[in-house]
């Protein structure tokens, strides 16, 4: 009995943690957060996420080196961010996991990270999750659309399948930004992220 009052005490918990985080998540339309905060950039200089920004609007992705889901997405990232590009919509990606900042995810890791996979973006570090904090983020990878007048269009995951790139049905953030580019409405504005936890500490 105290087994089974233990269980479902740690369910509840674990469900207002997760109402908690819900709640906090940025809601589409939303304004950028903390758009005009520098963050330390791979190349050593200072950007933020309006630095970014392109005539069409801004792709900001929260990543890292040390995911499993980041690195069996790497492809995908790249094609995203080179799609992106080519839609004139800046991209920016976070490494808001202040929690290994001493080990895989620290800034010399990242920079070394960002030159085996041909980063040609922005690519860094959210100090003590600031901007991962604000977005209400919880995933590695996870997307954040903006259109150009910084008004929050899409979040979610890159597509439907992050475990299996042979079986996507549908590619949400490239549809995305499409829709975003050509000057639709987007018809898919969330999804849910799935990936690793970002590490706050």
């Amino acid at each position: 009995m105290k087994k089974l009052l233990i269980a479902v005490g740690s369910f509840f918990i674990a469900a207002t943690v997760c109402r908690a985080q819900n709640t906090h998540s940025l809601p589409i339309g939303s304004a950028v957060p903390l758009a005009t905060v520098k963050l330390k950039d791979i190349s050593g200089k200072l950007v933020s996420v309006n630095d970014a920004m392109d005539r069409n609007g801004v792709l900001v992705m929260f990543s890292c080196n040390t995911c499993p889901y980041v690195m069996r997405n790497q492809a995908r990232t790249r094609q995203l961010a080179a799609f992106a590009k080519a839609k004139h919509i800046g991209v920016i990606l976070l490494n808001s996991n202040e929690g290994g900042r001493s080990d895989g995810d620290s800034y010399p890791e990242m920079q070394s990270y960002a030159r085996q996979q041909n980063y040609d973006f922005y690519y860094a570090v959210d100090t003590d999750s600031q901007l991962a904090n604000a977005y209400g983020a919880s995933r590695t990878p996870e997307v954040y659309l903006f259109d150009a007048g910084g008004r929050l269009q899409y979040k979610g995951a890159i597509d439907d399948n992050p475990a299996d790139a042979g079986n996507v049905k549908r590619e949400h953030a490239r549809q995305a930004i499409e829709e975003l580019a050509a000057g639709k409405p987007v018809t898919v504005k969330e999804s849910r992220s799935v990936g690793c936890g970002i590490k706050r500490s």
